[in-house]
């Protein structure tokens, strides 16, 4: 039987390529009416135990990414507990069933990490069923393209942005960090909207720009405890927040030199190789996987 994750294959065709049927979705979006319907590898991962019986926080993990991520951590051996919104339960527990079906334990938490009191409650969760904290991966991320400028960036969509892709970042960092031992990680979300900013993503790509420089500053800082923090800088992804928040996704992604969005799938083995003992030289690093698009 032929194994798609190791099957040498044209990276430029081998996922769906636009253009994509026109589709709209209101936030934060689904994964089920997506055409074509995302990878999470949910037909090709294959654990290898890089992360045997670590405890991994990853929020944003009811999909996209998020899901890609947990998926492909229960399958190296990591219990793990994520973060998802009320609306997205249902993609929660098919997330839990991916973890579980890899023999490892999976715990699903309602939590807006727009709010210091969520985030702190988190980790408190977290460290109550695990004792502790191996990994941690600042993921979830909210976005809402505004083609019209500047002017119709209201101050309560800066204000979630902020506060989902920056303040939550901080705040959750800040109460993990006491119970991730010495070899552990943290691991946050960047993106090529940091280095090549879309107009009408201005204040996403801004909240993007500062977690590379939250990365860096705190990878310094955080040496001399034995943790290491790292980022992955995605470039297009075929994720629910792209029919939730963009005007137009039929050409989504045929921008990137191969020409298509990547699939969650291909951005999970990032996160795994940041997270395993194989990155132990690797700290302050922006990891790019932009498609060919190239960044400083």
């Amino acid at each position: 039987m032929t194994d798609p994750q190791h099957t040498q294959q044209d990276p430029a065709t081998q996922h769906p390529q636009p253009d994509f049927p026109a589709q709209e979705q209101p936030h934060p979006g689904w994964t089920g009416p997506m055409d074509p319907p995302p990878d999470h590898g949910e037909e090709s991962y294959r654990g290898a135990g890089r992360l045997e019986g670590r405890v991994t926080v990853i929020t944003g993990g009811d999909s996209g990414i998020g899901r890609a991520v947990a998926l492909a951590f229960a399958r190296e051996g990591a219990d793990v507990v994520f973060t998802y919104l009320q609306e997205e339960a249902e993609e929660a527990r098919e997330t839990s069933r991916l973890v579980e079906d890899a023999g490892r334990k999976a715990v699903a938490v309602v939590c807006d990490i727009r709010e210091e009191d969520n985030c702190r409650a988190l980790i408190e969760h977290a460290v109550a069923e695990f004792g502790r904290i191996d990994v941690l991966v600042n993921n979830a991320a909210y976005q809402m393209s505004q083609p019209d400028g500047i002017e119709a960036i209201t101050t309560e969509q800066f204000d979630r942005v902020m506060r989902t892709n920056l303040y939550g970042m901080f705040w959750l960092t800040k109460y993990a960090v006491p119970h991730i031992p010495e070899g552990g990680s943290v691991i946050n979300s960047t993106s090529v909207q940091a280095y090549k900013p879309s107009p009408h993503l201005l204040d996403y790509a801004t909240t993007k720009g500062a977690i590379v420089t939250f990365t860096q500053g705190l990878a310094q800082m955080l040496v001399d405890r034995g943790i290491r923090v790292n980022a992955v800088a995605p470039g297009p992804v075929w994720t629910p927040l792209i029919p939730a928040t963009m005007p137009d996704t039929v050409e989504f992604g045929k921008q990137s030199p191969l020409g298509r969005p990547a699939q969650p799938a291909e951005l999970a083995p990032a996160y795994v190789y940041l997270a395993s003992q194989e990155a132990s030289f690797v700290t302050a690093e922006i990891l790019n996987a932009t498609g060919g698009t190239p960044l400083p």
